[in-house]
């Protein structure tokens, strides 16, 4: 287990001496307070901890990090010639929405749940987290997908006839602005 650990600490260092804007601020603070930047990570880590159990806004700071890197990862992917890291945000973003809409409806339970922002945050760490399989490709894959699979014939059926009666709608409003705009003009 401890070996587990040290190789994830590895990494982390690695990632954190990335030349990345992220890792700009750590750099900084290491050169000025020569505490190196893994320990400082990991009190930026706490702080943001404990202010999203106890701190103001912490529903504004999670959501936040729950969207700005994964938007900042996203452009990045369809900038990029590669698809597959398309493919990997696409699917947190159907995630985030899919848990986005179920929070809706738990909103009043919510505010009676004292860690719920810290639980959120983490989650959302989990779905956008740089691993192979990560949280929101393990829910989308156990979850998502099979009951998408399972219905996507009767949801295209709906959107097609939704669709065609949209048009229709659109067609005879239309019609209806066109010929009353004539009729006034007589």
């Amino acid at each position: 287990m401890s070996s587990n650990m040290q190789v994830y600490r590895e990494k982390l260092e690695r990632a954190l001496n990335e030349d990345k804007p992220w890792t700009a601020p750590l750099a900084f603070i290491e050169k000025k307070t020569c505490v190196k930047r893994i320990y400082s990570f990991f009190g930026l880590v706490i702080f943001i901890a404990l202010y999203l159990v106890f701190g103001y806004g912490a529903q504004l700071i999670c959501n936040g990090i729950g969207f700005l890197y994964p938007a900042y990862c996203s452009m990045k992917a369809v900038e990029s010639p590669n698809k597959e890291d398309d493919t990997r945000w696409l699917i947190y973003w159907v995630v985030f929405a899919f848990f986005s809409l179920c929070e809706f409806f738990s909103d009043l339970l919510i505010g009676w749940f004292p860690f719920y922002w810290l639980i959120k945050c983490l989650f959302l760490v989990w779905c956008f987290a740089p691993i192979q399989s990560n949280g929101s490709i393990f829910i989308y894959n156990k979850i998502i997908r099979p009951r998408f699979l399972e219905h996507e014939k009767e949801v295209d059926d709906m959107l097609n006839k939704a669709s065609d009666y949209a048009g229709k709608a659109a067609s005879i409003a239309s019609r209806q602005v066109i010929d009353s705009a004539f009729h006034k003009a007589e």
